[in-house]
């Protein structure tokens, strides 16, 4: 089912550590980028945040950090947060607790970061209730779909730009499948809401 904003009961059924959209006084919005880091992408991701002088959270796979280890320490290096988002890239709902929790210790080994993002944004209570004693689950209020290869740069444009709200937290891919949408749309994405007056901020967790 394509839902490209969270549908109602997703939001219902996550702890007060689960953040779909953070409280802002302004416009303010959150750009992150899941999947990576891979070299074809990742590179010419950061190019483009560079040169509009935007700051992401990134959202490492575990595997990928550790076969592109000097590409991982470069993302940290240009200034953007980082994220576990588990080694292998797992399915919650498909995946036992203990082997989820245990591949996400294991992510963790190689990302030293408070923040997670459950890969298909799917987790069960249980991954829940313990991963959120520990970290802060950044789940997401928009999906660009650039990971779509049937999807069109226009359409995954809308996606975005339908949805510029304060506060809202959007994801992109830097990925392989999302290689011919993200480096298109990206740019366009930016500058559209930076001539709206949005600005893109670092994810800053409120204290709870």
């Amino acid at each position: 089912m394509y839902f490209v904003t969270p549908p109602p009961f997703a939001r219902v059924l996550h702890s007060r550590r689960t953040w779909w959209k953070l409280p802002v006084t302004d416009k303010k919005i959150f750009l992150t980028f899941d999947d990576g880091p891979v070299p074809e992408v990742t590179p010419l991701v950061l190019n483009i945040l560079d040169e509009f002088r935007v700051k992401a959270a990134f959202f490492c796979v575990g595997e990928n950090v550790f076969h592109y280890h000097p590409l991982f320490q470069e993302v940290i290096k240009r200034g953007h947060q980082c994220g576990n988002h588990t080694y292998n890239h797992l399915n919650g709902w498909k995946t036992s607790t203990p082997q989820y929790l245990d591949n996400v210790e294991k992510c963790r080994q190689l990302i030293d970061s408070s923040l997670f993002r459950p890969p298909h944004g799917k987790l069960r209570r249980s991954q829940m209730k313990a991963l959120s004693a520990e970290f802060q689950i950044i789940q997401w209020s928009v999906l660009s779909y650039d990971f779509d290869k049937s999807l069109s740069e226009e359409k995954c444009l809308k996606n975005t730009l339908d949805h510029l709200e304060p506060g809202n937290i959007f994801v992109f891919h830097d990925s392989l499948k999302a290689k011919k949408n993200v480096i298109k749309v990206l740019p366009r994405f930016l500058e559209s809401a930076m001539e709206k007056g949005f600005t893109f901020e670092p994810l800053s967790i409120p204290s709870l």
